[in-house]
């Protein structure tokens, strides 16, 4: 599972991503901590060529896959850019 969960972060990277920065400001009033503002700003993370070489080069090469594995491989990929569309057209 943690294998996994290392590759989805080294995919997410290798394609960018958005995130939430949270910027908080406090004070204390009577002694006790309070919260005066708090900004949420949405923050574009481009896309890392690193963390993309790293997931090519753990694919495996097509020309040293059998027949069999290039047909499963071709399947994969089909159904990947057939749930990308789908994504596409339900947005």
């Amino acid at each position: 599972m943690r294998d996994e969960s290392v590759r989805d972060a080294l995919r997410r990277r290798a394609l960018g991503y958005e995130t939430d920065e949270v910027s908080e400001e406090y004070c204390f009033k009577d002694g006790e901590e309070q919260l005066v503002r708090r900004k949420v700003t949405k923050k574009a993370m481009p896309p890392d060529i690193t963390a993309a070489k790293i997931l090519l080069d753990e694919e495996p090469r097509l020309c040293d896959l059998s027949d069999e594995a290039l047909a499963a491989e071709k399947e994969r990929l089909l159904a990947l850019l057939k749930a990308e569309e789908e994504r596409i057209e339900g947005k």
